[in-house]
């Protein structure tokens, strides 16, 4: 499997393509990783330093992977953080030139925005370019809770309602939906779920919630359950090892004290993930 990643990177620590290559090339997959910043550090620190990268340059360094005649190999592209409008052009021509060529690629698009916690933390403008033009031409994507709520403009909260959140963002365009970070009012306390859902049904999970915050958790997850996805078709199986893997990899940086995430010392849980919860099956 070849993945064209095209994400932020950064020097110390793990967000962005610097979250997401790893673990996709420890569970064998190829990973061409394109970058749109190339920071110090992640910018939750409150300083960085380092370029953004113009998307003229980003598009110039993936039609230098089109001049290799790479494009026809390409199974998946998987985008993050989108810091402006121009990447998101940059991001769905290459979407576009890659399905002329290979027609069952497919675009997972992880709609960062924010979190329930924070709000929005992105431009004002890239939300609204998300939901109108960025997800209707994904194939999968993996929204948090509160990102879902905002391409659906509703309130997602019980599993019922989550459900169709789900459901209005697929008629929009992409046909298989991760919802990560799931709080409803009813699950057990200290709990927190995830939600796969496609054409052939909807699982849930239900995990421990750990008390710690890790930037880059998201884009791990995404990068896990597209690779799998796309590597089995069935979205209770993509789940299932991925919601293994992340919780093993919160779990060992939890423990460590430290504040990124434990990302090369958790290898062994992306590559033989121990499937210690179960999946089950809502609808």
């Amino acid at each position: 499997m070849k993945v064209l990643s095209i994400q932020s990177a950064v020097a110390y620590g793990h967000v962005g393509n610097s979250a997401a290559v790893f673990p996709l090339q420890r569970i064998g997959v190829e990973v061409l990783p394109v970058y749109t910043v190339n920071f110090s550090n992640h910018t939750g620190y409150g300083a960085w330093r380092g370029p953004l990268i113009a998307p003229d340059d980003v598009r110039e360094v993936i039609a230098g992977i089109e001049d290799r005649g790479v494009f026809p190999k390409i199974d998946v592209i998987l985008s993050g953080y989108q810091g402006s409008e121009g990447i998101a052009d940059v991001i769905l021509d290459a979407v576009a030139r890659i399905k002329a060529v290979k027609p069952d690629a497919i675009y997972s698009c992880d709609p960062v925005m924010g979190n329930a916690k924070s709000g929005c933390f992105v431009a004002p403008a890239i939300p609204i370019l998300l939901r109108d033009r960025v997800v209707p031409a994904a194939d999968l994507i993996t929204p948090n809770q509160f990102e879902l709520g905002y391409l659906t403009g509703t309130e997602p909260d019980t599993l019922e309602s989550t459900l169709a959140s789900v459901d209005l963002v697929r008629a929009s365009g992409p046909r298989t939906v991760l919802v990560t970070s799931v709080e409803r009012p009813d699950r057990e306390p200290g709990t927190i779920e995830m939600l796969a859902v496609d054409d052939h049904g909807a699982w849930i999970v239900q995990t421990p919630l750990l008390p710690m915050k890790a930037n880059g958790s998201g884009d791990v997850t995404a990068a896990l359950f597209t690779a799998h996805y796309r590597a089995t078709g069935e979205a209770s199986v993509a789940l299932a090892r991925t919601v293994s893997s992340v919780y093993d990899l919160l779990e060992h940086t939890h423990e460590s004290g430290e504040r990124e995430l434990q990302l090369v010392e958790s290898q062994e849980a992306y590559a033989h993930p121990r499937l210690q919860f179960e999946v089950r099956r809502v609808r």
